[in-house]
């Protein structure tokens, strides 16, 4: 009974890591592939619509637009809301994560510190779920990303792939849906509007900013000032 036992758990650890092992090797020629390829969707985006395929008020909304044709100020909007260190890390920025860990244990609301390249590897390839597991798979995922893509591709797909509200994709959806014109035509303010929904793109309304969304607008106005504007994204080359 017990050789039996054993027999079963080494299938049970023997599939997993072969189950990892797949999932690696598909993830790594994949990550390869994207550094051209556009993504048609992202496991985000997949789960969502599954989950609304039966509601009749769920609208979606995705269109792709490569780099030339986004306005360079959502590029800078969106690394002055959520990743300041972009051009200059590898993919992690350790001082943010200090912070975040020194934040849980004094008890305090924990910020966010996944970086443009973190949030990428999770949306194309994850899941939603905080736990352990997924986030040692972002990490290897992020590395891959990194070495493979250029920082203009990162920032081009997290453009077109993070969620700017419910069932709205990608800096062109979101610019058709709130303001009725191209991502290319967004203006200073427009895009700080966009990217201060960021952290919680399904809480937080464009079109309807709460009085934290608006000062949280103003605030990315200030730091795209501070960063040179979208002379900043010379720093991407």
């Amino acid at each position: 009974m017990a050789r039996r036992r054993r027999g079963f758990a080494y299938r049970i650890l023997r599939g997993l890591v072969l189950a990892l092992v797949a999932w690696a090797a598909i993830t790594i020629v994949a990550v390869v592939a994207l550094r051209w390829v556009d993504p048609p969707f992202t496991t985000f985006i997949a789960t969502d619509r599954i989950a609304h395929v039966f509601d009749d008020d769920y609208t979606f909304r995705h269109d792709w637009r490569d780099w030339d044709a986004i306005s360079k100020h959502a590029a800078v909007a969106v690394i002055a809301a959520e990743d300041q260190t972009f051009p200059a890390h590898h993919g992690f920025d350790f001082k943010q994560i200090d912070k975040a860990l020194q934040d849980r244990e004094r008890g305090r609301r924990v910020r966010g510190a996944s970086t443009i390249s973190q949030q990428v590897a999770k949306n194309l390839f994850l899941w939603r779920d905080q736990g352990w597991v997924r986030k040692g798979l972002e990490a290897g995922v992020t590395v891959l990303v990194e070495l493979c893509w250029s920082k203009q591709r990162i920032l081009e797909v997290y453009l077109n792939v993070a969620e700017f509200g419910r069932g709205t994709y990608g800096v062109q959806a979101a610019s058709q849906r709130y303001f009725r014109k191209d991502a290319a035509r967004l203006t200073r303010s427009e895009a700080a509007l966009l990217a201060a929904v960021l952290p919680a793109p399904t809480r937080f309304r464009v079109q309807a900013p709460t009085r934290y969304v608006q000062r949280r607008q103003a605030w990315i106005q200030r730091q795209m000032a501070a960063l040179g504007g979208t002379s900043y994204l010379a720093r991407l080359d």
